[in-house]
């Protein structure tokens, strides 16, 4: 998890983005994580978004059909489910809702998953406020723009190392089978934290 959710005001998305009215300005935070959830919901507070939180599947089914946001950010890895299984039920609520996709083990078939269920893009963890928000505020069709810091390349091994570890039910023999590497060295790097 990162801490990056930073309390400075930023611009949302530079020129082109898309301007948030105060009467279409509903955020749906779909995340079980409670600490991670509340810094999102401060940071894009004050980034103008009106937010709205739930922490499971059940309970967005419910918000979303009660307030029918025009933004969601949903976490991939729910208690009760995979996020992805609610992407269609908020496009049902609402066709035009900018939705992304948060996961903390995301790969390129997940990503692909997200788009064709209904997604606007797909973000993995850490990212951060400034990140969320220039997506959700990109406009149909539109690229936003690259992150300021994007992540090192060590930081990129080790979320593909997590990937594969979590995709193995944290077994580190069939981790570092799979990955091609010996068992202690494997070990050492999932002892250590992430890198920056």
């Amino acid at each position: 998890m990162n801490d990056n959710i930073d309390n400075q005001p930023h611009d949302e998305g530079g020129a082109g983005a898309i301007a948030l009215e105060a009467d279409d300005s509903t955020l749906l935070i779909v995340e079980d994580d409670r600490a991670f959830r509340q810094r999102l919901r401060v940071t894009l507070e004050r980034r103008g978004f009106q937010v709205v939180e739930a922490e499971s599947l059940e309970q967005a089914g419910h918000l979303s059909a009660m307030h029918k946001p025009r933004f969601a950010i949903v976490d991939m890895r729910l208690g009760d489910g995979n996020g992805l299984d609610l992407v269609p039920t908020l496009r049902q609520v609402r066709e035009d809702m900018r939705i992304v996709i948060l996961t903390g083990y995301g790969n390129i078939a997940s990503a692909v998953s997200a788009v064709k269920a209904g997604a606007v893009d797909y973000l993995a963890k850490p990212a951060d406020a400034d990140e969320i928000a220039a997506v959700l505020l990109t406009p149909e069709g539109a690229s936003p723009p690259p992150p300021d810091n994007p992540m090192s390349a060590d930081r990129v091994k080790w979320e593909h190392i997590q990937r594969v570890y979590e995709m193995c039910d944290r077994n580190v023999s069939e981790t570092a089978r799979r990955l091609n590497m010996h068992r202690r060295t494997l070990q050492r790097i999932l002892a250590k934290r992430s890198p920056h």
